[in-house]
């Protein structure tokens, strides 16, 4: 299981610590990842109130949602967001390298910057005809998958590795074997669309597939909610899958100019807080606050970085152009 990195500081010390002219700034805007759209819509105005609580200013939270790769593009290209909120370390790092957010952008908060985290589940059909039980199942050539293209999309860039960290362990490091494993699962994907959002919709409306690959917390929501619960699908959690975390930044490139980067601290900061965390936990993501319940099944999680290097190395390797995602799409 994963080991639980301790909070470096003490949040009740931080959150709210601020004067209350500290932030010039009375608006944020957070580029998010695709499928966090519900999430923060309810994040959001437990911030504002808390804030205008501490502080006695109004202030407003904006969103924007997208692929995190489409989203850090996007900041490169003028979209002046405050923070980001995203599910892919490699993101914020090509933020990083171009300046947009500071270099030690990890070491600002808690957790290697990483308020909650997740893991890799199956949403399936009704009875699960095709017994999907494990990654292994997904590699059979009666089994179709959606998930979203890697190259767009942190959530797809979890699956793949998902299925690579599972297939080096069956196969003991044997990379040949793990690639074909890898190639097989890849050749089953019916459907590619560039974000979470998109593979839900070819899931669940468009028929397509026999699993849809997601974060856990959105197989969970979706089985769960209203939207498609006519549908009964679903939910199968593999016994051994990827580590997934959500890291957080500041775009300081932006909240210099905007005046707005106490402001922004703050907001990220929140995330942290018990309040935060248990509505993290309800939208059914891990959290590291021990005071927090959870009903998720106890999962074995691999952290890519134990076994594949770096992140910097695993997006080189990887997901770069030419890559071996890229060899593997094209066999």
């Amino acid at each position: 299981m994963l080991k639980k990195v301790a909070l470096h500081f003490a949040l009740a010390g931080v959150i709210g610590s601020l004067p209350a002219h500290a932030a010039e700034a009375d608006r944020l805007l957070n580029a998010s990842y695709d499928i966090a759209r519900e999430l923060f819509a309810e994040y959001n105005p437990l911030f504002e109130k808390h804030w205008q609580q501490e502080h006695g200013q109004k202030i407003t939270v904006e969103q924007s949602h997208a692929g995190t790769s489409r989203q850090a593009q996007a900041i490169m290209q003028g979209l002046k967001a405050d923070v980001v909120t995203f599910n892919q370390v490699t993101d914020i790092d090509v933020l990083a390298n171009r300046g947009f957010v500071n270099k030690n952008w990890q070491e600002q908060f808690p957790n290697n910057a990483s308020p909650y985290y997740s893991t890799i589940a199956f949403l399936v059909r009704k009875g699960n005809p095709k017994n999907i039980q494990s990654w292994e199942d997904l590699v059979r050539e009666d089994v179709k998958v959606v998930f979203p293209n890697p190259k767009t999309s942190g959530n797809a860039r979890y699956s793949y590795l998902g299925a690579w960290l599972y297939a080096n362990e069956q196969f003991q490091g044997d990379d040949t074997k793990t690639k074909d494993f890898v190639q097989k699962l890849l050749a089953n994907v019916e459907s590619f669309p560039t974000g979470g959002r998109g593979a839900t919709v070819a899931f669940a409306t468009n028929n397509q597939g026999d699993a849809l690959l997601t974060f856990e917390s959105e197989v969970i929501n979706i089985a769960n909610g209203d939207e498609f619960k006519d549908q009964g699908f679903e939910i199968v959690v593999p016994p051994v899958s990827v580590l997934a975390e959500f890291p957080v930044a500041v775009v300081e490139k932006v909240t210099e100019k905007q005046k707005s980067t106490e402001l922004a601290k703050a907001y990220l900061n929140y995330l942290y807080a018990t309040p935060a965390q248990e509505l993290l936990s309800r939208y059914n993501y891990r959290v590291h606050d021990e005071k927090v319940s959870s009903q998720l099944p106890e999962v074995r999680l691999i952290s890519p970085t134990d076994v594949l290097g770096n992140w910097d190395t695993i997006q080189k390797t990887h997901f770069a152009a030419g890559g071996i995602l890229d060899q593997l799409l094209a066999k």
